[in-house]
């Protein structure tokens, strides 16, 4: 495991900038890059299944650099954004553009920003990490997200009642708003008992969806007053971009895949063969391996350079990127998804 190499995601946020600085349709470099080249480059460059053993694995632990790279990445979020807010307050972008730039920036931060954060969110042994994570979070109207995923998604994980694992022969069309909604009642939900138990009023600072809320609200009028309509409507795009991105790769991790349920109602523990992997070399370096999602839910307390490769996964035939534009396409992705599913299931 080579630290440098992790330090690739910067490409993506400087395709952006690159692409804002050529103008016209060059604005939509991020795209191309992530969607178009990536894959490509995932199948030339294939696949990385080693496991660090027990020595590499103590000192990639120790290896302090691991932890700053995840952690520049929270101040290198917020700082792009409001960058992004001033270049179209300025009025300079051509409608072209406009679009261009802010569905690259949308996408920057559903890379740099939600996926790093979500990184971040599992240090719950500490608070400095989970709060990079939510200032990450904040900039894309997500906070919430990240109070669910820790405490219901990976305890409900591969069952009907977590919104986050997409059913078989359900499209991501249809996933999409039944998560957005599910993850958003859930963590509602969760905050009031939680607050509930401590003798305190649901509306209360004491509940972090209020105070996320709260945190949204602020955003949004500091965006408006501060950089105007057209900023406001780039801010807005921009985090829808990055949630759908987001809520993509969710919907690849844990198709299909379920636990087995036993006579007294409880679920099978989460194991390895309850999401899909990916070992793919180079878009694991870009997301700090959360291809190997199998082991993330496996074991959710191990950073992200310790993360092992199961051959009993299920494995899917490439890299994020390109299972995303699958994803796209509901019909040629059942005829190649949902027949390994059936697989997995007999």
């Amino acid at each position: 495991m080579n630290l440098p190499s992790y330090s690739v995601v910067y490409l993506i946020p400087a395709s952006v900038v690159l692409g804002y600085l050529s103008g016209g349709g060059y604005t939509f470099l991020t795209p191309l890059f992530v969607f178009g080249v990536l894959p490509v480059l995932d199948i030339i460059i294939g696949q990385d299944v080693r496991n660090p053993g027990p020595d590499e694995e103590k000192r990639l632990e120790a290896d302090t650099g691991y932890r700053f790279l995840t952690w520049f990445c929270a101040p290198f979020q917020v700082i792009l954004v409001f960058w992004g807010a001033w270049i179209v307050s300025r009025g300079m972008l051509s409608p072209l553009e406009m679009v261009g730039f802010t569905f690259s920036m949308g996408i920057s931060s559903g890379v740099l920003g939600i996926n790093v954060a979500h990184e971040l969110a599992h240090r719950v042994n500490g608070r400095f990490e989970p709060a990079l994570s939510q200032v990450m979070l904040w900039t894309v109207f997500y906070i919430h997200w990240g109070l669910e995923h820790v405490v219901g998604h990976h305890r409900a994980v591969a069952t009907p009642e977590d919104p986050a694992t997409a059913r078989m022969g359900e499209s991501f069309y249809r996933f999409l708003p039944r998560t957005v909604f599910g993850v958003f009642n859930n963590a509602w939900e969760f905050e009031a008992a939680r607050v509930r138990k401590l003798g305190r009023p649901v509306w209360s600072r004491h509940n972090r969806m209020v105070v996320a809320l709260a945190a949204y609200t602020v955003l949004l009028l500091l965006v408006a007053l501060v950089f105007g309509a057209w900023a406001l409507f780039y801010f807005i795009f921009q985090a829808v971009v990055a949630v759908i991105l987001l809520e993509a790769v969710n919907y690849i991790e844990h198709y299909g895949l379920l636990r087995d349920r036993r006579l007294d109602g409880s679920y099978a523990p989460v194991a390895p063969v309850h999401s899909w992997n990916s070992s793919n070399w180079l878009t694991n370096r870009f997301l700090f391996n959360l291809q190997r999602h199998s082991d993330h839910h496996y074991r959710p307390g191990r950073r992200y350079q310790l993360l092992r490769h199961h051959d009993e996964s299920p494995q899917l035939p490439t890299g994020y990127a390109g299972m995303i534009l699958l994803a796209l396409a509901p019909s040629l992705w059942r005829k190649i998804i949902d027949p390994k599913v059936i697989w997995l299931r007999s």
